[in-house]
């Protein structure tokens, strides 16, 4: 459905929606790649087969920038810009892939993994995990330290359950919701360690105005919104 919508290639998450003006040119990792004016850098990279690392990036909805993980390097500029965020220019040169991005990539996933299921880690089948096994990271250097590992695992809807434990807060469900949606029954509660995905008035999801379209499971990347129908014989926590 949505590759229709967006008019996107079969079995490729761009990253940010295509775009549709005058063409610009750059350069990705050497590669010469030609989009429209207005798109992402990520989506050029994905265009020219260099595709990036990303975590709260995803076709289906506008770039949001929170989760660090798609940094790249471009010639003539400072830092390391998010490549979801960063708009193409002509003859604009682009790294995806270097010393420095890798250790910033690791250090961001293990930040995520200090605060994930240890037992869920391997055999995962997710777009998180996949991310791990892409940039490199099986653990993290933390030790134990705060985590939401307590926090109730809500069934209440019939058709998918929600783990906040797994939960890496990329507001990929609450954009969905609002998006595409258009319910605008999510929200992200609190600040810092406290943030956390609510449904209405921090309610179960049946409780709240959540209509069970299915968007926000769609859009989770780690499985933390998950259908019940993945798990036969009732969901554990492993």
């Amino acid at each position: 459905m949505w590759n229709e919508v967006r008019g996107l290639r079969d079995g490729i998450d761009y990253g940010t929606p295509p775009r549709d003006g005058e063409s610009v040119t750059l350069t990705v990792d050497g590669v010469e790649v030609t989009v429209p004016e207005g798109s992402s850098v990520m989506l050029a990279a994905a265009e020219a087969d260099r595709a990036v690392p990303k975590l709260c990036a995803t076709d289906m909805l506008e770039a949001f920038g929170s989760c660090r993980v798609c940094l790249v390097e471009i010639e003539g500029q400072r830092g390391y810009p998010a490549s979801c965020t960063t708009l193409v220019a002509p003859g604009m040169v682009v790294r995806t892939q270097s010393d420095r991005l890798g250790k910033l990539r690791k250090n961001v996933m293990e930040l995520y993994l200090s605060d994930f299921p240890e037992s869920e880690i391997p055999d995962g089948w997710s777009e998180f995990h996949r991310t791990l096994e892409e940039i490199g990271v099986t653990g993290h250097r933390y030790g134990n330290g705060r985590n939401h590992f307590d926090l109730d695992v809500d069934e209440s809807n019939p058709y998918f359950l929600f783990d906040p434990a797994k939960c890496i807060v990329c507001s990929r469900c609450v954009r969905a919701c609002q998006e595409v949606q258009g319910t605008f029954a999510l929200t992200i509660q609190g600040r810092a360690f406290e943030s956390k995905v609510a449904a209405g008035l921090d309610e179960t999801f049946m409780e709240s105005e959540c209509v069970s379209c299915g968007a926000c499971v769609q859009a989770c990347p780690s499985h933390a919104l998950v259908e019940k129908s993945l798990f036969p014989g009732g969901y554990e926590r492993a």
